[in-house]
Order: C-alpha cells, then structure tokens, then sequence
C-alpha cells in the first residue's frame, strides 16, 4: 500500500471511529446503553483498524513517508478519534449514574 493510501486509511477509520463513538452518546443520552456498547465496541474496531495502518506507516522505510500536511491531518484524525471515543465512554459512564439517580429520584417522590 502506497503513501497516499495510507493516509486515506486513517482518515476513513478515524472518521468512522469518531462517528460511531458520537452515535453511542445519542444513544447514552437515552438511556440505551446496550445500543451505545455496541456502537462503542464498533468505534474501538474502526479505531484499532486505523491503528494498524498509522503502525504500518510508522515502520515504514518509505521515502515518501515524510511529513506532509496530508500526514499531519490524517494522523489528527486517528489520534482525535482515540481521545474523544475515551472521553465519550467517560461521559456514558456519567449519563448511567444520572439515569440511577433520576429513578431513586422518582421513587422518592411517589
């Protein structure tokens, strides 16, 4: 696989990633948690994939592998990916203890 090809790997898996992590928030934020855990599950598999490629890149011995502004903006996209998919499993983690106090809420004031 070519330079160029590479690059477009890790855009694809890093958007794909960061989409489908965003997807697992709409559905934390109603309280469907089995949906957003797959979704998660599916953003960690598109984030590992793109993973696959940046190591590829990295050991390459390829003369085209210098920084370029393709290379900054594809590398953007995988490490974006990493850390908003960690800060959304940290904000799910917060929408179910929301979801555990609105009901201890509800059934206090029945």
């Amino acid at each position: 696989m070519n330079y160029e090809e590479i690059m477009t790997q890790l855009i694809l898996h890093g958007g794909n990633a960061r989409g489908a992590a965003y997807e697992a928030l709409d559905e934390a934020e109603e309280y469907k948690f089995d949906a957003a855990e797959k979704l998660l599950e599916e953003a960690n598999d598109e984030f590992l994939k793109g993973h696959k490629y940046q190591t590829e890149l990295i050991q390459s011995q390829d003369d085209q592998a210098v920084p370029s502004f393709f290379m900054i903006h594809a590398q953007d996209h995988i490490m974006t990916a990493q850390a908003e998919i960690q800060l959304i499993k940290r904000m799910i983690d917060q929408l179910r203890t929301t979801e555990k106090l609105e009901k201890r809420i509800e059934i206090l004031e029945k």
